[in-house]
C-alpha cells in the first residue's frame, strides 16, 4: 500500500483488521497437504460482521469528508453503497448454505436454528441493523445499481 501519508500507528485497528483477513484468506487458500477449506456458516457469519463493521467505517468518513471534499465524498458513498451489496450477497449465501443438522439449504432467515446457537448479535440481527441505516441514507436506484459500472479511473 502506498500513500503520501505514512500510515504509522495513526489506525491500529484497522491495520489489525486488515492483516486479520490476509491472514486467514492465506490460511484457507494455502493448505498444500488437504484440499482448501470450504466456507461455511461461520466463516460467512465473520465476514459478515467485517463488511458491515467496514460499512460503518465509511460511513463515517463519507460523513466527514463531503463538506468540505464533495467530489471524494461522493466516492466513499458510493463505496458505501458497494460495501452494503456486498454484505448482502454475503447474507444472502448465508442463508443457502446448509446448517450442521440439514442437508438441504434454507432460505428464510432464522437465528434461533443457527448451529452454534442463537448469539447475543446474529448475521440476521446485524443485517436488519445495517440496512435501516442504509435505507435511510441511500435510495432504492442506489442500492439496485450493479456492482460492476464505476468508470472512474486514477488521475495520478
Amino acid at each position: 500500500m502506498t500513500s503520501a501519508n505514512p500510515v504509522g500507528d495513526t489506525h491500529p485497528y484497522l491495520r489489525a483488521a486488515s492483516a486479520g483477513v490476509r491472514h486467514h484468506t492465506r490460511a484457507l487458500t494455502m493448505r498444500a497437504d488437504t484440499a482448501p477449506a470450504s466456507a461455511d456458516r461461520v466463516h460467512l457469519d465473520v465476514l459478515h460482521a467485517h463488511l458491515t463493521s467496514l460499512h460503518q467505517l465509511l460511513d463515517h468518513l463519507a460523513e466527514t469528508i463531503r463538506p468540505p471534499h464533495p467530489a471524494a465524498g461522493r466516492h466513499l458513498a458510493t463505496a458505501h453503497t458497494r460495501l452494503w451489496q456486498s454484505a448482502a450477497a454475503v447474507h444472502d449465501a448465508f442463508h443457502l448454505l446448509p446448517t450442521v443438522h440439514e442437508t438441504a439449504p434454507d432460505t428464510e432467515c432464522h437465528p434461533e436454528r443457527l448451529p452454534e446457537g442463537p448469539p447475543v448479535l446474529t448475521i440476521c440481527q446485524r443485517h436488519l441493523a445495517a440496512g435501516h441505516v442504509v435505507r435511510r441514507k441511500t435510495t432504492p436506484r442506489d442500492l439496485n445499481t450493479p456492482l460492476h459500472g464505476h468508470t472512474t479511473s486514477c488521475s495520478r
